[in-house]
């Protein structure tokens, strides 16, 4: 296991949570010292999370969470995981890993790339960045500040899992999350599949994928 050393909690506040579908929810969010990336992580802790609490790691995305953007199932997937985690109880550490890690920018610039043909993985390689630049040992650090070494993990991701696990975290069951498609991201989630093994539906995916070109080809006057 890498020897990361402790993060401790530095403040926690109780914030009410309303959501554009008119859920609601009531969190307490934990800010932490120490974090190893020296990143301002938040975790949020939702329901009463018991001795094997349901957690989901959740990569920020501006253009998801916030915006609504439909090129991704990053917004779906945050509103799922509130109301799954306050039903069971758990906590959801939301980390500052904009793009896979490589920033909000970059992102825009790999959409840039995704426009011409590459798929998401591919416009990261284009761009001389990691296909997957995150590191969770600040999430191990902010799991063990909150007292959890043991978990189910809310996620399709199987690195997600593999990571926690080699930083001394026991994940005991990974938990997929809903499938959020739209004809703008059906193309990544395909790719997450075939490159990461996200825990997705293939077959379901390429033909969605198929459609969603022929449908853009009859758009173009191609038939």
């Amino acid at each position: 296991m890498p020897d990361s050393p402790a993060a401790t909690q530095r403040a926690r506040v109780r914030v009410p949570l309303r959501f554009h579908d008119g859920y609601t929810a009531d969190a307490e969010l934990v800010t932490f010292h120490g974090l190893a990336d020296c990143q301002e992580h938040v975790a949020v802790v939702l329901g009463d999370p018991g001795p094997v609490p349901l957690v989901r790691l959740h990569s920020e995305c501006l253009t998801g969470d916030v915006f609504g953007s439909a090129r991704c199932d990053c917004g779906p997937q945050l509103r799922e995981a509130v109301e799954r985690i306050a039903d069971r109880g758990g906590i959801l550490l939301y980390l500052r890993q904009e793009g896979r890690g490589i920033g909000l920018y970059n992102k825009l610039d790999a959409y840039a790339l995704q426009d011409q043909g590459l798929d998401t993985y591919e416009a990261n390689a284009a761009l001389g960045l990691p296909e997957d630049a995150r590191d969770y040992t600040a999430a191990a650090q902010m799991l063990r500040a909150l007292g959890v070494t043991e978990l189910d993990l809310l996620s399709n991701n199987p690195d997600k899992a593999e990571q926690l696990r080699g930083l001394g975290i026991d994940v005991h069951d990974r938990v997929p999350t809903g499938v959020f498609t739209t004809p703008h991201n059906v193309r990544y989630l395909r790719a997450k599949v075939l490159t990461t093994q996200h825990t997705l539906p293939l077959a379901d995916l390429t033909e969605l994928a198929d459609l969603t070109a022929a449908a853009e080809l009859t758009e173009l006057g191609v038939s």
